[in-house]
């Protein structure tokens, strides 16, 4: 009898039918295989976490904002507004811009306003100028004696010299009861110095190799490669710097004996919480609310370094992740 050749290979299971045997055992491990591959931050977030994460940024913010709208509202009340309210006024029924004729009046808000700004831009320049040169200067190898100036500042990090030693220091060179005060002792921060350095290190030798080649020496590779590769780490060390300056309290009132050269911060604790006179003109004896015009002095100390921050918040996360991963 004749009988059909056996076909060579397996036979391909029908339209609408599972595969069975082994063919149905390699599929399932080859489907499970393909998604534990998938990493977990791939993954699309569950519902209940999206929700989680809305709920926690809505905390955050409401506990944020309520003290600088009590602030601000706070501000612009009157009397009437101070007396039915119980603590902050986040909204006055009746406001005025009394407080901050009264603070302006006496011409020492003003000036203690234009003086931290003044310190604050020149001194952010000369730190930028400085800490610049030396990162540069010790993230190159071939520099003798790089190695021992970069301990030296790691060293500061560790060991502060104290409060006497500072202001004998400062007292000897001259310097007391200026403005320099504020500014040379915390020219340069180590932290600062450091995460520049890291992030001059990370940036390719081939373009500065390439830059030496066509006859560029080092403060041209500096002001024409470097420094236009480094805006975002640059813009968040500008704005550490900027904010210390903003808030040079403690150094102002060890080295500054004249009135007349108070920054805001001084003002704001000498004014605000000890309620002296403000210009000639007594906080009680005010016909602002005293409670108006201590809020409108902490106003104007506070709302001029948050204008600066929207316009450095787009390199802020990308500088300090770049220039502190490694080193």
């Amino acid at each position: 009898m004749l009988t059909a050749d056996k076909p060579a290979g397996p036979v391909p299971p029908a339209a609408g039918t599972e595969p069975q045997g082994p063919a149905r055992v390699r599929a399932v491990p080859a489907r499970r295989k393909k998604t534990a591959d998938r990493p977990p931050w791939l993954e699309p977030p569950r519902k209940t976490t999206v929700a989680a994460r809305a709920l926690a940024l809505t905390v955050v913010v409401l506990v944020v904002a309520y003290p600088l709208l009590g602030v601000i509202g706070t501000s612009f009340a009157s009397q009437t507004d101070i007396v039915k309210s119980t603590g902050l006024v986040l909204w006055p029924d009746h406001p005025t811009l009394e407080a901050y004729r009264t603070i302006f009046t006496g011409g020492v808000v003003l000036r203690a306003l234009l003086v931290s700004i003044a310190v604050t831009v020149l001194g952010t320049a000369a730190s930028l100028l400085v800490t610049i040169g030396m990162a540069y200067g010790l993230s190159r190898r071939e520099v003798t004696g790089s190695r021992f100036m970069l301990l030296t500042a790691l060293f500061t990090m560790l060991f502060n010299p104290g409060i006497v030693p500072n202001f004998l220091l400062v007292n000897e060179l001259g310097l007391y009861d200026t403005y320099a005060a504020l500014v040379l002792p915390t020219l340069v921060s180590a932290f600062n110095l450091v995460v520049l350095r890291s992030f001059f290190m990370n940036l390719p030798e081939e373009l500065l190799d390439a830059a030496r080649v066509d006859g560029a020496g080092d403060l041209r590779i500096l002001l024409r490669v470097v420094l236009p590769l480094s805006k975002a780490v640059l813009a968040v060390i500008s704005l550490f710097y900027a904010v210390t300056y903003w808030n040079a309290f403690f150094n102002a009132l060890l080295y500054l004996d004249d009135a007349e050269k108070w920054p805001i911060p001084l003002v704001l604790r000498t004014f605000v919480l000890q309620g002296q006179s403000l210009g000639g003109t007594a906080l009680g004896e005010s016909t602002a609310p005293q409670q108006s015009v201590q809020m409108a002095v902490l106003v104007v100390a506070v709302v001029p370094i948050l204008l600066v921050y929207p316009f450095l918040q787009r390199y802020f996360t990308k500088g300090v992740l770049t220039g502190a991963v490694k080193g």
